[in-house]
């Protein structure tokens, strides 16, 4: 809750739908990363 916090004052309201739809896009972006990598170790 306070990380949150402190991002609601470092970057407001209006910024943190953004950031939070880039976070959640790398996020993915490294599990698919690392879903591949794994497939790629049991072949």
């Amino acid at each position: 809750m306070l990380i949150i916090g402190a991002a609601l004052v470092i970057f407001g309201p209006k910024r943190l739908p953004e950031i939070g739809r880039g976070l959640g896009r790398t996020v993915k972006e490294f599990k698919n990363g690392l879903d591949d990598s794994e497939k790629n170790k049991k072949e």
